[in-house]
């Protein structure tokens, strides 16, 4: 585990994660819960580097049954889902404690947003550089390299810091 980033804290059973235990992957994605002959089996969170979580019930290393709560509390419905549905587009945040004031809108669930470098995305988990096609978590460390169907989502859908002045030019603003 070690070779691959990978620790372990629990029961075991002939060398393998049987009975209750916490997974760290590399990612710091934590899994706690019950294990059997080396995979997650019984009741288990997976607990993600960015505060979401989901709860399952696993069999033999796959999840059976569960449900995904966003780090803001949000908790996904696959069915009767009216979260951003083109009809609303508020943040969730903005729908428990209401819009912001004229001129301090809110550009991400997180109000201040994280600060993304100039020429990125805000991906929800890090930032991602298009040139360089990594995502990196909100601290700097690397996350992962983008496929070509994660970059093209995130062109089309993600925030983009911004990498132009904007403003007023002192030197060529006009006088009313």
């Amino acid at each position: 585990m070690e070779f691959i980033g990978s620790s372990y804290k629990g029961d075991t059973k002939n060398g393998r994660m049987d009975g209750k235990g916490e997974y760290t992957f590399p990612t710091e994605t934590k899994y706690e819960g019950e294990m059997k002959e080396g995979m997650f089996h019984g009741k288990g969170v997976l607990h993600f580097p960015n505060g979401s979580k989901y709860e399952a019930t696993w069999e033999n290393g796959i999840a059976k049954q569960g449900s995904f709560t966003f780090a803001d509390g949000l908790q996904y419905q696959e069915k009767d889902w009216d979260y951003c549905d083109g009809y609303d587009r508020r943040f969730y945040s903005e729908r428990c404690n209401g819009l912001r004031p004229a001129g301090e809108s809110q550009l991400s669930d997180l109000h201040p947003p994280h600060i993304i470098p100039d020429g990125c995305y805000d991906c929800g988990d890090g930032s991602y550089d298009p040139k360089a096609r990594v995502v990196t978590s909100y601290s700097g460390r690397f996350l992962r390299n983008a496929d070509d169907s994660e970059h093209e989502w995130i062109l089309r859908t993600c925030r983009k810091a911004w990498d132009e002045a904007v403003g007023v030019d002192p030197e060529n603003a006009v006088a009313f």
